[in-house]
């Protein structure tokens, strides 16, 4: 009969996230020994390795993948368990969230605020990276949910709307788009544009955008909305930015924001969660709060 204990099933987890057993033991205040005992009992006594090896580094295996997310539903309903039948049931434990950019980095008070303050003996692990890597953190179950700033298609994957959001195009102040009274489409033929990295939903929407406008060259990529800022305010080229990131640089005129009607630059934000990801306290608490 298989026997698999909490430990293992902690270890299993660790290591699945972190990538070593090194690092998760570490994490669990484990040596490493003990560790990579406990791992190799699990495999074991499922007959079968949950990760390939590969120059010292553990990844899931397709076994491990369908195990996963059955681990970490067992660690969070035996926490569940003790804090129900414990004297207290406040909320600990430690939540895995992503964000893209612009919400990590823009929106991170309306994300997380309501919920550190509520509950703060939760641990809070916020991975900033573009839409496509989120996505991809929260199909791995590295990350408990995502909030992303597009759509993302994927049959594993609950997508819910959370925020309405709006991007601005922006130049500098010396511009000859920024002198214009008025704008109309043909203005920006043979514009240099400065864009986001691909993978990034704010590419996406630029080039969305670039499809209603006459050609125009890009002169730069960038994976940071700051960087492109200050590459816009060096006169480099026009940006497609998200509105509630240049607040400050247009209120400074660092920026103008130009006047677009003819352009579509509306856009939500959305959740992510995985289909197959249990759904506790921990979680359930943090979606209330949003």
């Amino acid at each position: 009969m298989i026997n698999i204990s909490p430990r293992q099933l902690e270890v299993f987890a660790q290591v699945a996230l972190l990538g070593s057993v090194r690092a998760a033991a570490e994490r669990l205040h484990l040596t490493q020994p003990a560790a990579s005992m406990a791992l190799a009992e699990m495999e074991r006594q499922l007959d079968e390795q949950v990760f390939d090896r590969e120059r010292g580094r553990l990844r899931l295996n397709a076994r491990g993948r369908e195990l996963l997310p059955l681990a970490q539903e067992l660690l969070e309903r035996l926490a569940e368990f003790g804090r129900r039948g414990g004297a207290s049931e406040a909320l600990a434990g430690e939540l895995r969230l992503g964000a893209s950019n612009t919400v990590g980095n823009y929106r991170v008070g309306e994300l997380l605020g309501a919920f550190v303050r509520a509950q703060p003996q939760v641990a809070i692990r916020l991975r900033v990276a573009n839409t496509e890597a989120i996505a991809a953190g929260v199909l791995d179950h590295s990350l408990d949910l995502g909030c992303v700033e597009g759509p993302v298609a994927h049959p594993l994957l609950d997508v819910q709307p959370w925020r309405d959001d709006a991007l601005v195009v922006c130049a500098p102040l010396d511009h000859p788009l920024a002198r214009r009274r008025s704008l109309a489409p043909e203005h920006f033929a043979g514009a240099h544009w400065v864009l986001r990295e691909h993978g990034s939903a704010t590419r996406a929407i630029t080039e969305r955008v670039l499809a209603q406008l006459p050609p125009g060259r890009t002169v730069l990529e960038l994976d940071q909305i700051e960087a492109i800022k200050q590459a816009v305010a060096a006169g480099l080229g026009i940006a497609c930015l998200p509105e509630v990131a240049v607040v400050d640089a247009l209120a400074v005129g660092r920026l103008k924001a130009l006047k677009t009607p003819f352009l579509d630059l509306q856009r939500k934000l959305f959740l992510l969660q995985h289909r197959q990801r249990y759904r506790g306290a921990l979680l359930e608490a943090f979606l209330q709060s949003i």
